[in-house]
């Protein structure tokens, strides 16, 4: 039986679940729902190639890390772009496993980057680090192209 089947066999039994009168009814379809869920759980899933574009240089090497140390192949097809990652994946790896693993570390490097340059700039080139304040009229002297 093929995944696809399994799962819709699950949909079936799940409306004869929610549509059943009496307890007995409840309860066999309850079964046969729990049984073909643990079936689904154990068939075997096919992977698809995902299309991944991460333009950041430090999140494309870590998900290039990552996918690398969860045993796939990451590459890329000729005339792509160098921020584009392909890989081949069960989906329910890629969205249980690898992508939050790789979003909650992207979390991580970006908080210790952001910190590292805001250090380094504070302490090398001037403390205050806010932002410019909005300013719709120019000082006199002061043009857009030349401060």
């Amino acid at each position: 039986m093929t995944r696809e089947e399994l799962i819709d066999k699950i949909r079936k039994v799940e409306a004869l679940y929610s549509a059943s009168g009496t307890t007995g009814e409840s309860a066999a379809a309850a079964e046969a729902l729990e049984r073909l869920k643990n079936r689904l759980a154990t068939a075997p899933e096919e992977k698809t190639e995902f299309r991944i574009s991460l333009p950041d240089p430090w999140k494309r090497q870590l998900f290039l890390a990552l996918a690398r140390r969860h045993g796939l192949y990451p590459y890329r097809r000729a005339r792509q772009r160098r921020t584009t990652i392909m890989v081949r994946d069960t989906p329910s790896h890629m969205n249980k496993v690898l992508w939050p693993e790789f979003t909650e570390l992207a979390k991580l490097l970006n908080n210790y980057l952001e910190e590292a340059t805001r250090d380094i700039i504070s302490r090398a080139v001037h403390g205050d680090l806010s932002e410019a304040e909005e300013n719709n009229a120019l000082p006199d002297g002061i043009n857009e192209h030349n401060p």
